[in-house]
């Protein structure tokens, strides 16, 4: 199970950092879904936890946005109330990055791929799960059906959707 867990947890976190955007939700939704994979399912025979593990995920991502709904409902109460404004500045905002590379280098090495992941963020949720999951994760449409919970049909229909959509999002790059 420890191998299997190591082999996804790149990939994982990259689908959940896209489909959330902000990194430490997206660390504290891939340490879920491992947990539960390995609390219910690590019984399973090992080639079933590919699957089941994604599945799992796609299903803490969901849940995440439902979450935050209902939080951003009460925000938006609680600050028409007067409740949660802050004057106060974020006091570690005021320091410098010290981990930051070069600035050139790093606009060169990260240019195209940020393009790519920006537009694969603005995808909707589902294109994006089935998108991912086909590409980065090689799934095969039966795999990505189960890992999604939806049909083989619905998964062609929101893959080829996400193609087009970057397509279009991406034509600069293309030549």
């Amino acid at each position: 199970m420890d191998q299997f867990l190591a082999s996804v947890e790149r990939r994982a976190y990259g689908i959940a950092k896209m489909a959330v955007g902000q990194r430490e939700e997206a660390l504290d939704i891939v340490q879920d879904a491992m947990l539960k994979l390995v609390q219910r399912y690590a019984h399973k025979p090992q080639n079933e936890w590919r699957c089941l593990f994604f599945k799992i995920l796609n299903n803490r991502i969901r849940d995440w946005y439902r979450r935050n709904a209902v939080s951003s409902r009460w925000r938006v109460w609680m600050d028409k109330l007067g409740f949660g404004e802050d004057d106060e500045a974020d006091p570690l905002a005021k320091f410098a990055d010290t981990h930051t590379p070069d600035p050139i280098e790093a606009l060169q090495g990260e240019r195209s791929m940020d393009e790519l992941a920006s537009a694969i963020e603005k995808l909707p949720l589902r294109q994006q799960q089935a998108f991912l999951l086909r590409v980065w994760e090689g799934f095969s449409e039966a795999e990505t059906a189960i890992a999604m919970g939806c049909s083989k049909g619905s998964v062609k229909t929101h893959f080829s959707r996400a193609r087009e959509a970057l397509k279009s999002a991406l034509e600069g790059y293309v030549k």
